[in-house]
């Protein structure tokens, strides 16, 4: 009597299924949060023979495409990582909206910036006041003066 493949099989069946762990990571939220979705039906998974819960991946594609992008190259584009060094983190203290740009003033401790910004992206991003965000800085040049 032949022996099935069994851990092909396996393989073959998890295949686009990932762990709530796993899911959690590529959605960006807590596990706690997978694991209330899946109970609150909000995403759907299956059981796997112990009991486990598996998140298929057309699951997390279809909350990406709604966060994050439709393909997985426009999703790469909206998570890349970026140099922490080159990132100052403040509060918001004003948007203002005037035609095609937006102007954001951010506080980081005692010193204040402000980005111009396209009016499309200040709208996509919903930025308002009090919220925190990060001003990057990306510049070729950096001038010092004298005080």
């Amino acid at each position: 009597m032949a022996k099935k493949p069994q851990p092909q099989r396996r393989e073959a069946t998890n295949e686009g299924f990932l762990k709530p762990r796993e899911a959690a990571l590529e959605l960006r939220v807590s596990f706690p949060t997978i694991k209330q979705w899946i109970y609150k039906r909000k995403i759907r998974s299956i059981r796997t023979a112990g009991g486990h819960h598996r998140i298929p991946q057309s699951e997390i594609d279809r909350l990406l495409f709604r966060t994050r992008g439709k393909t997985a190259p426009e999703r790469g584009l909206v998570t890349r990582r970026v140099s922490g060094r080159n990132q100052l983190v403040g509060r918001i203290e004003s948007v203002q909206i005037s035609g095609l740009l937006a102007e954001v003033k951010l506080s980081i401790g005692d010193q204040r910036i402000t980005s111009i910004i396209t009016a499309s992206s200040a709208r996509e991003m919903n930025l308002k006041r009090g919220q925190t965000a990060a001003a990057l800085i990306k510049a070729t040049e950096v001038m010092i003066l004298r005080v």
